[in-house]
């Protein structure tokens, strides 16, 4: 029996980092070695990060790029490796390197451009033309990046030269709908070219986009051989044998819980994480309000970056209710972050004294309930900046769809976490996080307050307020924005699935003339397919309703 043994590289490679991702390539291919393995496999555009973006306009950088892939082409005597790489040859390609003997053996270019939800590759690339096959101890090795294995025909053109195993390489933006997609895709092109794949993912956060890994095997049969954890960075080990065609996994890692709400909540915190640690922040702060968004949000954020880098505020005003008060501050304890509680009266005073003459003959409204959001705005801001900890935005998607949201009150922060996350999950994921702590130790060991999960949700600016005095309940709305959001249903549609008329044409009008507030809101994770921002791009003029 004939086995190749491969070192899968899911690990996450930084936008730019040039000099860094080199040097972390050239530290795998050492451990690979020692390993034993013939092969190493690294992710897609491993040496420039991915997406590069307008980095890919610059000269200096393409010419960077290239001198990192002849260095590590210097070093791969004793080891072949597949290396991506933005290849400049006067145009500008998406590359994958075969690397061998201490040199560049061949190169092959990515063919499929995406251009769609997160994709921009026609933007900076242009197409290949040619499938390529290297031979690794005497195994004819197909290798593809990305997008080519979602068609039919590169994977086939690498089977028809004469592949046994194909290797693809991927930067894989993680939703909650890619991992069956994923598989899917995989499984059908094994059974039509009778070849087995290896699909390693990048991992990692990169703004708004979230990586996963979440690597697969897959046998020449289409059946998984082996799923590697998500959001964990790992070198993977996997034997090929060429007799069966079939991948065996050494020793991968595992996770206790693989759930929809354990993958969602580790895709938030890796995005936490790394946007604060790679744009070099020290921690972060965010008001807490006593409600159940920033209660979770307080939640992610411990876990992604320990207390001692979180600082929670408290900023109550006449219409904050003592549960909230009480909430706050036993999460804040029980968690052991920074607290403060600093009131927001006086200065809310101070605003509408400077105010009132400019308001004279006006009745109160929604101006002085926005004037609370702002005075927080304000003063978290003011916080942020002399600490040097970046804000957080405690926002949900089914606020932003519908513009629940004061334009520099609540919105104020560089990162929202629970952009792209309805509300509905929100609840799902709080409840979620505090049975996972139960598992561990014990029955009262909640990290989200249970009050807090079960009040009816308020923004707590006027007596009495509940969020339902503005929005249909939750269940409700977020149906409906799912419909018109991800699934592109038209108003007409939603209404002939069961929903109310009025309500439908209320929450899709709210939707639409807001989205100048979402134009102005802070970057957060993608976990949907269509998150706002640099998925979903809607004009803000418009005369289509």
């Amino acid at each position: 029996m004939a086995v190749l043994r491969l070192a899968l590289a899911q690990y996450d490679f930084s936008v730019g980092a040039v000099a860094a991702n080199t040097a972390k390539v050239r530290e795998l291919m050492d451990r690979a070695r020692e390993g034993k393995a013939a092969l190493a496999v690294f992710p897609e555009l491993t040496i420039s990060g991915y997406p590069p973006e307008d980095l890919l306009l610059r000269p200096s950088f393409l010419a960077a790029c290239q001198d990192a892939i002849q260095e590590i082409a210097a070093d791969t005597n004793g080891l072949a490796a597949i290396v991506g790489f933005p290849h400049s040859m006067g145009e500008v390609y998406n590359a994958a390197a075969f690397l061998g003997g201490g040199e560049i053996v061949q190169i092959t270019h990515k063919r499929a451009l995406p251009n769609y939800g997160v994709f921009d590759d026609k933007r900076y690339f242009r197409p290949g033309r040619t499938s390529a096959v290297a031979v690794v101890d005497g195994v004819r090795v197909g290798y593809l990046v990305c997008e080519d294995v979602w068609q039919a025909e590169p994977a086939a053109a690498a089977a028809a030269a004469g592949a046994e195993l194909i290797v693809v390489i991927n930067a894989s933006p993680w939703d909650d709908a890619k991992q069956t997609a994923r598989e899917e895709v995989l499984v059908a092109r094994a059974k039509e070219t009778g070849c087995a794949f290896v699909y390693l993912n990048l991992v990692g956060g990169q703004d708004e986009v979230v990586y996963d890994g979440g690597t697969l095997l897959v046998n020449g049969d289409g059946s998984i051989a082996a799923r590697a954890p998500a959001f964990i960075d790992a070198l993977l080990w996997a034997d090929f044998d060429t007799t069966t065609r079939t991948l065996h996994a050494l020793d991968w890692p595992s996770v206790p819980d693989a759930s929809h709400e354990a993958t969602l909540y580790a895709a938030l915190v890796r995005g936490i994480r790394d946007y604060i640690d790679k744009n070099g922040f020290s921690g972060v702060l965010l008001g807490l309000s006593g409600g159940i968004d920033s209660a979770l949000t307080l939640a992610l954020a411990v876990d992604a970056l320990g207390p001692d880098r979180v600082t929670a505020v408290m900023m109550p005003m006449r219409y904050t209710s003592q549960l909230s008060l009480d909430g706050a501050r036993g999460q804040a304890e029980r968690l052991g972050v920074e607290y403060h509680v600093i009131g927001i009266e006086p200065v809310y005073d101070a605003f509408i004294t400077a105010l009132t003459p400019a308001f004279a003959g006006k009745s109160p409204d929604v101006t002085e309930e926005n004037l609370q959001s702002r005075t927080r705005g304000v003063m978290l801001m003011a916080l942020s900046n002399k600490h040097s900890r970046l804000l957080l935005a405690t926002g949900n998607k089914s606020e932003m769809a519908v513009g629940y949201a004061t334009l520099y009150g609540d919105m104020c922060g560089a990162y929202a976490p629970l952009k792209d996350v309805y509300k509905t999950e929100v609840y799902r994921l709080s409840r979620w996080r505090n049975l996972s702590e139960q598992h561990i130790q014990g029955d009262d060991a909640w990290v989200i307050p249970p009050a807090v999960i079960e009040r009816p949700p308020s923004a707590e600016l006027r007596e009495n307020q509940t969020d339902q005095d503005s929005l249909p309940p939750y269940d409700e709305l977020d149906a409906i924005l799912a419909r018109f959001i991800e699934e592109e249903q038209s108003q007409a549609e939603i209404i002939a699935a069961g929903y109310d008329a009025n309500t439908v044409h209320r929450v899709v009008r709210l939707v639409l003339v807001n989205e100048f507030k979402r134009r102005q809101s802070a970057p957060g994770p993608r976990v949907t397919t269509r998150a706002f921002g640099r998925e979903r791009r809607y004009p803000i003029t418009s005369g289509w309703k």
